[in-house]
């Protein structure tokens, strides 16, 4: 280990190096069983005698902070009982400040809170990672890592993300989407919430207005807001957004309208042809954001916005976080010609590029068939989880929710019933004590007034989970807390 000792400050040099080699002991940055320089060593590296290492390490010992093995070296001892362990930790930066937007922004998306797994996880956007093929994947990671050894790979690679990638997204979502782009349209990027960052740079000036869906994403909301933009919700009903809504001064619209997000409903093709004719007329790009439509369960997709457009005035962005693993961190945009230049500039000042190997064994994937036929094996899975869900509605819960139409995707959404009065935070509070976890259709609203509802995701919850989970969702109901 190359253990930093500064001789600088008073004291004699043995005292000097004891003190640092103490402190890095008690404060954790050296752990039990990890073994010091020999003695030869770290006196060579810190120009001083042998001997000054070795009154160090001798009165270290003899406080039972090390211990010397003859013949193996000097290790770091196991803790003693009574001797404080003290954290060490960056200063505090008084009077240091965040843009005052982060006050909002970065509790909002603040990581969750340890706890124990709930034992029923309808949470929203989450894949069966036991559904995903990791012999596959290793196999096809090992291959990568292999030839790009052969090869001598160096250096930084293209922004714009492994050429073998983009090839297999652009001729992927040709086939499956009926999206209209080569690979020199697509970008890789780290997921679909690097998309909308990326875009939210190029676009945006502070100040410009962006549309988002009420309810919508919370996470493209606040990220919008983080670049200082002004976000305004509109609404959404059975057709999808209402364009009508929409405010004149957008400069960006954020939209699902293959399974919006939360409510499942598509958006209707009267809808999508008026929202590419209000981006025309108001110079507006559209963000059409297809998180998971490739889960269907009925009815035939309607066409993308992106296939529709005829005056380059959307943005397609994609994700494999939905349909393989959220961990690969891997989704991609495809953006008109004019945008291209500097979405690449944007992507290479803000990670240079991603991670080329788990691209091109994405591309493999892909190419192979392996994709489809995952995509075939979890939607039969997921179709089975997503019936006892409706069964579930149209049983148990019928008495208090009512189910939205959706026929894609990883989750439902239920509105509580007009006549009901229920305290839902209230219900899915005590819920959660019991083992079930599900989520409010409330949290993903912001402007106006919430809906009243939940939203059931089914990709991380068994079959039997899914039936057993919501029975006791129904019992809360029943019995509501206080």
């Amino acid at each position: 280990m190359d253990l930093h000792v500064s001789l600088d400050g008073p004291g004699d040099l043995a005292s000097r190096i004891y003190h640092q080699v103490r402190d890095a002991i008690l404060d954790g940055r050296l752990r039990p069983g990890e073994r010091l320089p020999p003695t030869r060593e770290l006196a060579r590296r810190l120009a001083v005698a042998r001997n000054t290492v070795a009154v160090a390490y001798e009165r270290l010992a003899a406080e039972e902070f090390v211990v010397a093995r003859v013949g193996a070296g000097t290790f770091v001892a196991a803790p003693r009982t009574g001797v404080p362990v003290t954290a060490r930790r960056a200063p505090g930066g008084r009077g240091v400040r965040p843009r005052p937007v982060w006050d909002e922004v970065a509790p909002a998306v603040a990581a969750p809170a340890g706890g124990t797994p709930p034992v029923h996880d309808f949470r929203v956007g989450v894949p069966d990672a036991g559904l995903f093929p990791f012999a596959t994947w290793r196999r096809l990671v090992a291959d990568e890592l292999r030839a790009s050894a052969v090869r001598a790979v160096a250096g930084y690679a293209d922004p714009g993300g492994h050429p073998r990638l983009r090839e297999a997204v652009a001729r992927h979502t040709g086939v499956s989407r009926s999206v209209r782009a080569d690979a020199e349209d697509v970008l890789v990027t780290q997921g679909a919430q690097q998309a909308l960052d990326l875009l939210g740079r190029v676009l945006l000036e502070p100040g410009d207005l962006v549309a988002v869906e009420e309810p919508g994403y919370p996470a493209a909301r606040l990220l919008f807001r983080s670049l200082g933009a002004r976000v305004v919700g509109v609404p959404v009903d059975g057709e999808g957004l209402v364009v009508d809504a929409l405010p004149d001064t957008a400069r960006l619209v954020h939209v699902t309208p293959s399974h919006q997000f939360p409510l499942g409903v598509p958006m209707s093709p009267t809808r999508r042809a008026a929202l590419l004719e209000w981006a025309a007329r108001r110079d507006a790009v559209i963000v059409e954001d297809d998180y998971d439509s490739e889960f269907r369960f009925g009815d035939r997709p309607l066409q993308p916005l992106q296939s529709l457009d005829r005056a380059g005035r959307v943005v397609y962005v994609g994700t494999f976080s939905k349909t393989l693993l959220p961990l690969l961190r891997l989704g991609f945009l495809i953006a008109p010609a004019a945008l291209r230049p500097a979405l690449r500039a944007a992507k290479r000042l803000t990670d240079w590029h991603g991670d080329h190997i788990g691209q091109a064994a994405l591309a493999r994937f892909i190419d192979s068939g392996e994709l489809s036929r995952h995509v075939r094996r979890a939607t039969r899975v997921y179709a089975q989880r997503r019936e006892r869900v409706v069964a579930a509605l149209r049983a148990d819960l019928a008495d208090w929710l009512d189910a939205v139409p959706s026929a894609a995707g990883l989750h439902l959404a239920a509105t509580l019933k007009p006549d009901v009065d229920a305290d839902v935070a209230a219900v899915l509070g005590a819920a959660r004590v019991s083992g079930v976890a599900v989520e409010n259709l409330a949290a993903y609203c912001a402007d106006g007034p919430p809906r009243p509802g939940v939203v059931l995701g089914y990709g991380a919850v068994t079959a039997e989970g899914v039936t057993e989970g919501l029975r006791l969702l129904a019992d809360h109901f029943r019995r509501p807390p206080g």
